[in-house]
């Protein structure tokens, strides 16, 4: 910890006092965002004080003090909001769209430097670019090279990115996301840097937004926030430079999804929002997957009347749409019950959250695993909070036997909760059983 004087921190100390947050709990807080990236805190209710007193955390452990205390308060702060200097941030990547997308995708894939990229901080404050600042912004590099892409050549990446989408519900995000970072950088990249007719260079730029996209997200399942955050900055960057408004919005709407799953309800209900005004003139899937997306962000918010109109406004739209699920931002009927027992959930209503989240479930592929993984999961915790204990142990069963076979950090966090919470229930029947079989299988996956 640097000395940065000893003058009192007001601005901490009133934004604690404002929401009655305690230091031993902005403490607990701070060590747990560290946890999730992979840094190792200890600070408790004295260094809490010391900061008070004026003293600052290095660079490193103060993001994360910044983001344990955005998260406690419910909306973004930065250092300055806090009284401390700003960390000074990595170097911004070049004009170059496509260097940005290549950089990114070979640190990804290289262990020497994916530690690096896991210690990157989710950026509650973040400044969204808009589409029409980055429209037709590209800067592939024309020197002369002899390779030239045509249209097939961008149909091939879409192929690719079906099939690790397809690969990423089978068997987890752990095992899809290296193989598209591989893709992205030995293949993608040189497409984009290569010659060809305006279309193909085109829908070239879209094809590989819509990559990078699912590559964010996969990043984002896996509890990575920093790097899931930065590829989609990249897919947005792209689908400007294709001019290709669908991808923008989808990846506007996934960065709501993101800012949701992090606690921060009222940016996620602003990115879905922009995602929406964002959008063409949508077909009915594509306006019920951003409508649904709405609706669970308001109810965070606890907007109920918008939050159950767009429900409607997603249930209305997706009975319009045909049969074709599109593998990547796809929304089917799965997708829709699992938007309205969050809407339900929120809002109150917890016997029809659970209710939904099985209607959700039972609409699924077979092929949808990890996605069945963490509706389980989800439906099991909650479950244990409202105290139906039998009803959590068939649910947490369920989740173990989908488990074992996928790679899913997400799932590993769900495991997780179940070890903790499961021994205060052990006079309840079957609790001891399962309680071991969890500690079996958390110690073949070394959860």
């Amino acid at each position: 910890m640097t000395q940065r004087s000893r003058t009192p921190n007001t601005a901490l100390a009133g934004l604690m006092r404002g929401e009655g947050i305690g230091n031993a709990q902005l403490a607990r807080r701070a060590n747990a965002v560290g946890r999730e990236l992979g840094v190792v805190l200890s600070y408790d209710k004295t260094s809490v004080s010391h900061w008070l007193a004026g003293s600052v955390p290095r660079p490193q452990a103060r993001s994360a003090v910044v983001e344990a205390l955005s998260r406690l308060i419910g909306r973004p702060l930065t250092c300055a909001e806090i009284g401390w200097p700003t960390p000074l941030a990595e170097p911004a990547a070049s004009g170059d769209v496509v260097a940005g997308v290549v950089d990114l995708s070979r640190a990804d894939m290289d262990p020497s430097r994916r530690g690096v990229l896991k210690t990157g901080m989710y950026a509650s404050a973040l400044a969204v670019p808009a589409f029409a600042d980055i429209a037709g912004r590209a800067e592939a590099a024309r020197t002369g090279r002899t390779v030239r892409i045509g249209l097939s050549d961008a149909e091939t990446v879409r192929t690719m990115t079906t099939k690790i989408a397809d690969i990423l519900d089978q068997v987890g995000a752990g095992h899809a996301r290296p193989m598209a970072a591989a893709f992205i950088t030995n293949s993608v990249g040189p497409y984009l840097h290569a010659s060809g007719s305006e279309q193909a260079q085109r829908e070239m730029r879209s094809a590989a937004a819509d990559l990078v996209y699912l590559t964010g997200w996969m990043a984002m399942y896996e509890n990575e926030q920093g790097l899931g955050q930065r590829y989609y900055l990249r897919a947005l960057e792209l689908a400007g430079a294709a001019d290709d408004h669908v991808t923008y919005c989808r990846t506007l709407r996934g960065m709501s999804l993101q800012a949701g799953h992090l606690g921060y309800g009222p940016a996620a209900l602003g990115l879905a929002d922009a995602a929406a005004e964002a959008a063409p003139a949508a077909g009915p899937r594509l306006l019920a997957f951003l409508r649904g997306q709405q609706a669970a962000s308001a109810a965070m918010t606890g907007d109920r009347n918008t939050a159950r109109i767009r429900l409607r406004e997603t249930e209305t739209a997706l009975s319009r749409a045909d049969d074709r699920r599109d593998a990547v931002g796809g929304y089917d009927q799965a997708a829709f019950y699992f938007h309205e027992a969050h809407v339900h959930w929120h809002l109150g209503d917890k016997a029809a959250s659970i209710t939904s989240l099985r209607r959700s479930n039972a609409a699924r592929s077979l092929l949808e695993r990890q996605g069945r993984l963490h509706c389980l999961g989800v439906m099991a915790e909650r479950q244990l909070r409202m105290r139906h204990v039998e009803g959590a142990c068939g649910t947490w069963a369920e989740f173990l036997d989908e488990y074992t076979t996928i790679s899913s950090a997400r799932g590993d966090e769900h495991l997780r909760t179940l070890r903790r919470s499961l021994p205060m229930y052990r006079a309840v029947k079957g609790v001891r059983e399962l309680e071991a079989r969890a500690r079996s299988i958390a110690g073949l996956k070394g959860v």
